[in-house]
């Protein structure tokens, strides 16, 4: 059962991470890739203390590892609850003005420091389903953070909650804050071992209700390509310009597939992000991705084609193509224990919220962890249209996602299989 009369948290804790800058950086080589990170890391050891979890410590890697104790002598198996410190490189996570719109009456909103950034319900139809509730954004000039500070404030309000009310009986649940996940290095150096758990869920989830179990699988590709270098005033047959190779091969890429930004649902795509270089050399980086992992190969071996036209146009050039494999669709393991599911709906029944599977266009910590050997999906944070300025959440969705929690944790302690009660 969940104490109607508990005073939550959530909201107070998120106001203030989200005025912490965490921003990683995908070209910083150091773990975490920003220091900055840390600085809210340090402040959840400190609260999460004060709370009276005693055994709640930032390791060097910057990763936030904490126990809440079981309140049973049953056996339990040992659940890690999730979330990342970082914010995303897409958008300026410094100087964040959260902005509380009280009882939200369905309008379009304008955020006050750049009134041309304008949250609309036509985009954001999710909004409507918010009227009456408290929605936080951010002030036009930053993303808000709720990916995935909506998250971390869920997880240290249950513990708060679970700590206020020891008669709730729940075996022992880990929690991990981690550094770098939006740039995919978030579990690089977690270590499993001291973190001892079974099976594990990230909050970092969208509208209330929604659980994902399954993601892209995803590699990165680096293409490099060679032309040769020639002083300009004497370069007749002789230069060969890569950065003129590298934008014919940008040229060549199909205009209405291919791309994130002319597919949906479960089709898969390949995306550049990156492109630096001097007319010598040219490296062009790019993410690819699709629910089926096979299919990955045949996007790669698409994709070199296009690099092998585009090179075959400058007699001289030539190139690299390397892959590196970033993360596999969490399903591949989920499917083998389905009771991990099963317990989430339970918990979202008892807390009146219908239960929604989807998966997730991207990756998740979840993903790698549950490759490692913990299975890990997604829970529901309320945090929506993430990574830019029109990133919001609701309060009543944070504080919705804490009670299923709280639900969960007893869910697992019924259905564990030991006879041995307190």
């Amino acid at each position: 059962m969940f104490d109607l009369d508990y005073k939550f948290t959530v909201a107070e804790r998120f106001l203030r991470y989200v005025q912490i800058d965490t921003q990683s950086d995908p070209q910083s080589t150091s773990t975490p890739s920003t220091d900055k990170q840390k600085d809210l890391s340090r402040i959840l050891v400190q609260e999460l203390q004060q709370i009276g979890i005693s055994d709640a410590h930032l390791d060097e890697w910057g990763y936030v590892y904490a126990t809440i104790p079981s309140t049973t002598s049953k056996t339990v198996p040992v659940i890690c609850l999730c979330a990342h410190v970082d914010t995303a490189p897409d958008s300026s996570g410094a100087g964040v003005k959260p902005i509380i719109h009280k009882s939200y009456k369905g309008q379009d909103i304008v955020l006050p420091d750049d009134p041309t950034q304008i949250i609309t319900t036509r985009e954001h139809p999710y909004l409507q389903k918010k009227i009456g509730e408290d929605i936080i954004t951010a002030s036009g000039k930053t993303l808000l953070g709720a990916d995935d500070k909506a998250g971390v404030a869920i997880i240290i309000d249950l513990a708060n909650y679970l700590i206020q009310h020891p008669e709730v009986k729940h075996g022992v649940v880990k929690i991990l804050f981690t550094p770098d996940e939006e740039i995919g290095r978030g579990v690089n150096k977690v270590d499993l071992q001291k973190l001892g758990a079974d099976f594990a869920y990230t909050l970092d989830g969208g509208e209330r209700g929604s659980f994902t179990d399954e993601t892209f699988s995803a590699d990165g590709v680096v293409i490099t390509f060679h032309g040769v270098s020639a002083h300009p005033g004497y370069a007749k047959n002789k230069l060969v310009n890569a950065l003129k190779v590298a934008g014919t091969f940008l040229d060549l890429l199909p205009r209405d597939e291919f791309s994130p930004e002319t597919t949906e649902e479960r089709e898969g795509f390949v995306h550049p992000t990156r492109i630096e270089g001097i007319a010598e050399k040219v490296k062009v980086e790019f993410i690819v991705r699709d629910f089926d992992t096979a299919k990955l190969k045949l996007h790669e071996t698409r994709l070199e084609q296009f690099v092998k036209q585009a090179a075959g146009r400058y007699p001289g050039s030539s190139y690299e193509f390397e892959v590196k494999e970033q993360y596999r669709n969490m399903k591949e393991i989920l499917n083998k224990c389905p009771h991990v599911e099963q317990y989430v709906d339970e918990a979202m029944s008892r807390s009146a919220v219908k239960f929604k599977k989807e998966s997730a266009r991207g990756g998740t910590d979840g993903s790698r962890l549950s490759f490692m050997g913990l299975p890990c999906p997604d829970i529901f944070t309320g945090e929506m249209a993430f990574h830019g300025k029109h990133e919001y959440v609701s309060v009543q969705d944070m504080q919705k996602s804490v009670e299923v929690l709280v639900n969960l944790v007893q869910v697992w302690f019924e259905k564990s299989p030991s006879t041995e009660y307190d």
